[in-house]
């Protein structure tokens, strides 16, 4: 029997299909130095974003073990060595179509929320507090939107944005998109100089690091707004804080940070941020999207 092993869960509807089609599914979560002994029993691993596949993992899993397919439930799969993987004879895959409506339609709420200070005054008023004269913000319709990275996510956030009457633009490393002409395609400097809204939608890369930093900072508008719900080592956070401080911005919405669970407390409790905890594919329907594709997954893999 196939065995599979959902490190941190999976939705229940794709446990019992998977169930019903002949496979075995473990939902438990190992410490790393436990995972690589305990995945020489299963056959599949399913991760989200708390484990981490590293080498000495992958190397304790093929010695003797029988693993043969990691899925990252989700997008992102910089918590998984995939060359390294791969380069041991494990396939490694995710399930790339599932989130991006979900994650989209976060980043644009983060932008309400800092545009119009929901994040602060539910604080403040929660302190017995009513600062309505403090809190006059700015509308969305008529600003430019600055995109980041242009994939599917992004994609769907373009969409969104263009409906609230934003200006759309863009820039990525694989040129203009064809059939997005709607929206103008810029070099990164031309996004941070002529965007009111910056949002990140790009994989880290541990190689190049943080892709804002402060010499981007000094280029974006005063005032401006800096959107990451993509990953956070895209963004240096002492130089974001800098820019807030300093007036630079007037805004962050932040989903995504280096270190996670964060320990930034200067960064989430900043009055100018809008803060979550990495929950971009965080609703019902993704779940069950990202359930369904790795069922799919699965199954075509064993041909079941």
């Amino acid at each position: 029997m196939v065995r599979i092993l959902a490190s941190d869960g999976m939705e229940a509807a794709a446990v019992e299909t998977l169930k019903s089609k002949g496979f075995e599914v473990v939902e438990k979560f190992y410490e790393p130095e436990e995972l690589g002994a305990q995945l020489h029993n299963y056959d599949v691993l399913v991760v989200r974003s708390a484990t981490k596949v590293r080498k000495p993992i992958i190397d304790k899993a093929v010695e003797g073990g029988r693993l043969k397919l990691v899925i990252r439930g989700g997008v992102g799969v910089d918590n998984i060595d995939v060359a390294y993987a791969i380069e041991k004879g494990i396939k490694v895959t995710n399930t790339p179509n599932a989130s991006s409506a979900s994650v989209a339609e976060l980043a644009i709420a983060h932008m309400f929320a800092v545009a119009r200070f929901v994040n602060i005054s539910n604080v403040s008023m929660r302190q017995g507090k009513w600062d309505k004269k403090k809190y006059e913000g700015i509308e969305l319709s008529g600003k430019t939107l600055g995109l980041i990275g242009f994939g599917r996510i992004s994609k769907e956030v373009a969409k969104r944005a263009d409906a609230l009457g934003m200006k759309v633009i863009y820039t990525d490393l694989f040129g203009k998109a064809e059939g997005y002409d709607q929206y103008e395609y810029c070099e990164l400097t031309d996004i941070l100089k002529k965007s009111d809204f910056v949002s990140l939608h790009i994989p880290y890369d541990k190689e190049k690091g943080a892709v804002i930093g402060k010499a981007e900072f000094a280029l974006m508008k005063n005032g401006s707004y800096l959107i990451n719900c993509a990953r956070g080592g895209v963004v240096d956070e002492e130089a974001l804080l800098e820019a807030l401080n300093s007036g630079k911005l007037n805004g962050a919405g932040v989903d995504v940070f280096a270190e996670e669970p964060t320990k930034n407390e200067a960064l989430v409790n900043h009055p100018k941020v809008s803060v979550t905890p990495h929950i971009g594919a965080s609703t019902a329907e993704a779940q069950t999207r990202i359930g369904e594709e790795i069922v799919s997954i699965i199954s075509d893999f064993f041909k079941a």
